[in-house]
């Protein structure tokens, strides 16, 4: 008895390839053998709203930095205004060490701050009245963590261009926007509009998220006011410094005329206007297929930096070295994977699913990643077709591991397995077959970024929102692919006439209805943990390799 995964050939994924599947770097793995994991106070702290985070709500936020190159320093404060929901006089900010917070002022009276780690504890004089706007100023300086392998590892970029000028970027998901700025971080509560000022060299410019007010010219130095007028999650905030030079295009979008910026190196300024040519192709299929693009009020941007990249709000981060694929690697093995710069489309994909819809929990970060990586099909569907979207995400189940389940532990900041990619794009490539009408998935796809715009949600919020909308209890569907690190076995026998089927490795009443083809004709059957029986009149059978199922010929 042989076991195949809808008779695909599948060619196995060596080391060397391995060091290019960008998302199985993004998170640890662990041997199956692991001992439990074991979580801390300061795992607590920086992953539960604790009772320091829940009685304010933010509201905005103005950044006020100065970025030295030379000695890899970040100073400067951050005022953040906020709204009282319920009375209380502590309130706690994040900052990770190396950085330090020099003081914390409210109308202008320096604050008792005590210190838990990467936890700051203001302890605040003035009345806080249910229902007021105030505003503290946190004053803090220093080194921050050098990203060594950014994204992966996060924080700071400290580069040289081929000119031997600074190039610099911050990345931190995951790690937390701590690592380079004080702020309330936590995904649950996002800030309602941001201001960022930035001061570099003169011969410099700074790259951030929404739109740029305004130049300050100094003796030695310029600052860049940046201004988002969007919610924001902190992660999703961001610098970017080098010698930069600007082009960009008017995109007739569906919501309006969209501006669309790109700022690279000046010595990649011809490279990049030939390989950018992948966004307005990007935007007109996610708009067709997610709706309006979540943030015209603040535009989009492409800024090349001096590493992967990252989906910042507004401001993507690019580094894929102008080239299709994933640096030149098609992660699919379908050779679909080259039709398309990896980076511009994945990480623009956030800007939908990340960006306009954020997980409230890192715990539930599949919300981003598995409509993410869901959108590179997307793309190629829009505009190579059905055939070649199947064709992609079918190959992308080679870099998919099984090793724990796709949701994460819940109040500790820990994300789960990094199946959340490519396991998640097939979870949901399954139920479009389920489906089977494709507007009415596409109305799904848009109907999540209307009725979640620009809000934080949960698990539990994506999953009721998609058995309401497809008429389909997807319960055991979910705890399935997302709780659960089997993957479900058709099993079936053809004897006498007869067709016998069940699934195995699976959960309790799982029950999901496939497509199969007999002699080419499609039928469907519904099969759970029991043997069922129908007439058998053909010569072969095909299990449709559209459904992530395993299937076993007895």
């Amino acid at each position: 008895m042989q076991i195949n995964s809808f008779k695909i050939k599948i060619t196995i994924v060596t080391p060397m390839y391995k060091i290019f599947l960008f998302y199985l770097l993004t998170l640890p793995i662990y041997s199956l053998f692991a001992q439990e994991l074991k979580f801390t106070k300061q795992d607590s702290l920086r992953g539960s709203i604790t009772p320091e985070r829940e009685w304010w709500d933010l509201t905005y936020y103005h950044l006020d930095i100065t970025v030295d190159p030379d000695h890899k320093t970040i100073s400067g404060k951050n005022t953040i205004h906020y709204k009282v929901i319920e009375e209380h006089d502590v309130m706690q900010i994040d900052l990770q060490p190396p950085l330090k917070i020099e003081k914390a002022l409210q109308n202008n009276k320096k604050l008792k701050i005590t210190s838990v780690g990467n936890a700051h504890f203001i302890k605040l004089i003035a009345s806080q009245k249910k229902d007021t706007i105030n505003t503290v100023d946190v004053y803090y300086s220093g080194k921050p963590r050098e990203a060594v392998n950014a994204p992966w590892d996060g924080g700071i970029s400290w580069k040289k261009d081929i000119n031997g000028k600074p190039f610099i970027a911050s990345s931190c998901q995951g790690l937390g926007a701590s690592v380079w700025w004080p702020n309330k971080d936590h995904m649950y509560d996002e800030v309602d509009s941001l201001l960022i000022s930035v001061t570099v060299p003169k011969d410099l410019m700074n790259i951030s998220n929404g739109r740029l007010r305004k130049i300050e010219e100094h003796n030695n130095t310029k600052t860049f006011h940046w201004f988002v007028s969007n919610p924001i999650n902190n992660y999703g905030v961001n610098i970017n410094i080098g010698d930069y030079v600007h082009f960009g295009e008017k995109y007739e979008g569906e919501k309006d005329i969209l501006d669309m910026d790109y700022y690279v190196l000046k010595d990649n300024l011809e490279k990049a206007k030939k390989q950018f040519k992948d966004a307005p192709k990007m935007m007109k299929a996610f708009e067709h297929w997610f709706g309006p693009y979540p943030f015209y009020e603040d535009s989009f941007k492409l800024v090349e930096v001096p590493y992967l990249g990252m989906e910042h709000q507004s401001s993507v981060t690019y580094g894929n070295k102008y080239i299709n694929g994933y640096l030149g690697n098609d992660l699919s093995g379908s050779g679909w994977g080259m039709k398309f710069d990896f980076i511009i489309i994945h990480e623009s994909g956030h800007e939908w699913f990340a960006n306009n819809i954020t997980n409230k929990d890192i715990a539930d970060m599949w919300i981003h990643e598995s409509f993410t990586a869901y959108s590179e099909n997307i793309f190629l569907d829009y505009h190579y077709g059905k055939k070649a979207a199947s064709e992609y995400v079918i190959g992308t189940r080679r870099n998919i591991q099984n090793d724990k389940p796709i949701i994460g532990t819940y109040n500790v900041n820990k994300e789960g397995s990094s199946d959340m990619y490519y396991k998640g794009a097939n979870m949901l490539h399954t139920l479009r077959q389920l489906i089977e009408d494709d507007e009415k998935w596409r109305s799904i796809l848009r109907g999540l970024n209307t009725d979640f715009y620009h809000q934080t949600v949960t698990t539990q919020q994506i999953e009721k929102y998609l058995s309401n909308k497809t008429k389909i209890d997807l319960t055991q569907f979910f705890d399935q692919y997302l709780r659960d690190t089997r993957i479900p076995t058709l099993e079936y026998i053809v004897a006498k006439g007869k067709l016998k089927y069940r699934y195995t490795n699976i959960v309790t009443k799982f029950d999901m209805p496939i497509r199969i083809f007999i002699d080419e004709i499609p039928q469907w059957i519904q099969p759970n943990a029991e043997w069922q029986t129908k007439e058998f009149k053909g010569n072969k059978i095909m299990i449709d390799p559209n459904f992530y199922i395993n299937s076993k010929k007895i």
